[in-house]
């Protein structure tokens, strides 16, 4: 795939002179942290976006609120439960939401012959064998969230395989921007920054942090792009631990701010997590623009994390 030219709207990053002109485009969890964005960008590119959200009353696991949806052409199948301590005290929904909703989207797109789908995946290597953690990894879920996604992963290998349906899976490591909801690091981080006290659990655990303009840019590019089955890592390529995060954004701050972590360490928690971006760049022509600091300065000009919710 060619990238001819790249512009820059609202802080949000894309590749122009893709094909969406014209297509009907689905987006399931559209009204999420990366689903609001992806709307956009895919508007932009001229697409007549499908949203489908549960904040609209649309439930991805009934099935009669899927199937009098009108056809797409592509589908990006984002809709789930995403918060790992949330899965672990609400594991049933977990299940409903990740799983059956998934096999929902699937029986709607063999239903309508859809072109493409598109899963959003993550966090189903499980404790690394080795770094960084490539495609080829085991997988080795350990908490009810990462074993929906692999559930969901398989039955769109399923679907492929009985019936021919394309399928692409991107498995994102820690996303991050503006708009994210504040139980996730960053934006507890920046949202407790103005009292001069910042408290957290656990400071070691070190992730893959990706910036949501990256992610927005591998969906478009992997909607369009000619495979049949895959899946694909997208992350930075390196690896920060939660002090790391913390003394970054300090210095963005430029005050003093006392932090105390309480050392209370997650259950199953895996303590490093790099992701081998290399079959991103060979299979969809992407790579990340933003290194963490780049990322990270953006978001704390936009101060408006404490309002995302």
């Amino acid at each position: 795939m060619i990238i001819r030219k790249r512009v820059r709207t609202l802080k949000i990053s894309w590749v122009k002179n893709l094909r969406y002109e014209g297509k009907k485009v689905l987006v399931t969890g559209s009204n999420g942290f990366v689903g609001r964005s992806l709307v956009q960008a895919l508007k932009a590119e001229g697409a007549k976006v499908i949203e489908f959200d549960i904040s609209n009353g649309q439930d991805i696991t009934d099935w009669k609120a899927m199937e009098n949806l009108e056809k797409a052409d592509i589908v990006f199948h984002l809709a789930a439960i995403a918060f790992v301590p949330y899965a672990w005290d609400n594991p049933q929904k977990t299940y409903n939401v990740n799983v059956l909703g998934t096999l929902n989207i699937l029986e709607y797109c063999r239903k309508n012959d859809i072109e493409k789908m598109v899963l959003a995946s993550s966090y189903i290597y499980g404790p690394p064998e080795y770094l960084p953690v490539d495609e080829k990894h085991p997988l080795n879920p350990n908490n009810p969230y990462s074993r929906s996604k692999l559930l969901s992963e398989n039955l769109c290998k399923a679907y492929h395989d009985d019936f021919g349906l394309k399928c692409l899976i991107l498995r994102p490591q820690n996303i991050y921007g503006k708009g994210q909801d504040e139980m996730f690091l960053i934006p507890e981080i920046i949202k407790q920054l103005p009292s001069g006290k910042i408290t957290l659990k656990d400071p070691n655990p070190k992730r893959d942090f990706i910036y949501l303009d990256d992610v927005i840019e591998a969906y478009l590019l992997s909607g369009l792009a000619e495979v049949e089955y895959e899946a694909i890592n997208i992350g930075s390529g390196k690896s920060y631990s939660v002090r790391e995060i913390v003394d970054k954004i300090i210095e963005l701050h430029g005050k003093p701010v006392d932090v105390s972590y309480s050392n209370e360490t997650r259950k199953n928690e895996v303590m490093d997590v790099i992701a081998d971006i290399r079959k991103a760049k060979d299979v969809l022509g992407w790579e990340p623009k933003h290194d963490l600091e780049k990322g990270l300065s953006e978001i704390y000009d936009q101060r408006e994390y404490s309002h995302s919710k």
